[in-house]
């Protein structure tokens, strides 16, 4: 990445947290009508039901899939009832399906910034749900400063459920010994780099050093034949992973986001590699959206194609009509 490209992925995760910029989007009948249009590369839609429509789709194309009904850092208790209830919604609708499905949140959607056994409630009932049709949780990692309170949650849960799994970012210093705590436990391991902007003293940069690090972490997750979800759009992670042949053990999957890359997606499953992908719906797009172009600021083009061509989004690399 230039040091252009680093400048506006820095602006663009500031502009993300701005909430005075969410709020101008949220209420310009100009802004959120375009900006949406944009997001629908990388976002289902704003509905549920916008959801299940394609992951049906992308079943039938022999994907595995997660879905995540999009939230995070709720004060709102209304609003955390209000997500608790969609989340029961989506685990019944993703029954509907004919293969598991990775039911994916972060806590601070179910109220861990406002009470942590209320938190541990929400997620205890999901899971039992969950477990009647077939398909797990997957509990996504936030920023580092309730990292602790993440792992301390699941950790928790899941003496209590199998199907509970954690998500590790590579990115953060402590992550080794977060691995190491984490294979102790039964549920699957998902094995990202780390999206969020965290200071030098706690965690890598974007490098060949954080690399290095993702692929140490992957080793102890593969070796110790725990069922993990390597998540990476890095064409140099990915054949490193296909070198060391990890791809093809029983307990490896490739997980990716919808509408990030689906050319790798579409490469990996004709190799037979089992690829899930990551599904997103809700009215919090926002934020989302300007994650994923900060992650590779060329795609801040293709967003603006989007917008002024939605036709563009029709077919996003997946082989869909």
């Amino acid at each position: 990445m230039t040091p252009e490209m680093r400048r506006t992925a820095e602006i663009l995760r500031t502009i993300a947290r701005d909430e005075r910029i969410k709020e101008v989007v949220r209420t310009s009948p100009l802004l959120y009508p375009l900006l949406l249009t944009a997001a629908k590369r990388y976002v289902t839609g704003e509905t549920r039901a916008d959801a299940m429509k394609i992951a049906q789709r992308l079943e039938k194309m022999g994907y595995r899939l997660s879905v995540e009904h999009i939230g995070e850092n709720t004060l709102d208790l209304q609003v955390v009832h209000e997500a608790q209830r969609e989340f029961l919604a989506l685990t019944a609708d993703c029954s509907q399906l004919h293969t598991s499905v990775g039911i994916s949140f972060d806590l601070s959607h179910l109220g861990l910034l406002l009470d942590l056994e209320m938190a541990f409630a929400h997620v205890d009932e999901l899971a039992e749900r969950a477990s009647h049709s077939g398909q797990y949780l997957m509990i996504s990692m936030e920023e580092s400063t309730k990292t602790e309170a993440i792992i301390s949650m699941y950790e928790r849960l899941a003496q209590r459920h199998e199907n509970v799994g954690i998500t590790i970012q590579a990115h953060l210093h402590r992550s080794l010994d977060d691995v190491k705590r984490v294979l102790e436990l039964p549920g699957k391991i998902r094995l990202v780099k780390g999206a969020f902007r965290e200071p030098q003293e706690i965690a890598l940069a974007r490098s060949v050093e954080l690399n290095e690090r993702y692929l140490e972490l992957a080793d102890m997750c593969v070796q110790a034949g725990r069922e993990c979800s390597l998540a990476t759009h890095d064409q140099a992670i990915v054949d490193e992973l296909a070198r060391r042949d990890y791809l093809h053990r029983p307990n490896v999957e490739v997980e990716l986001l919808y509408g990030v890359r689906p050319e790798l997606a579409h490469a990996l499953r004709e190799k037979r590699v089992p690829v899930r992908l990551y599904l997103t719906y809700g009215t919090e797009w926002y934020l989302y959206l300007c994650h994923r172009l900060a992650e590779h600021p060329p795609h801040v083009h293709q967003a603006i194609a989007d917008m002024f061509d939605p036709a563009r989004l029709q077919d996003v690399g997946y082989g869909m009509s």
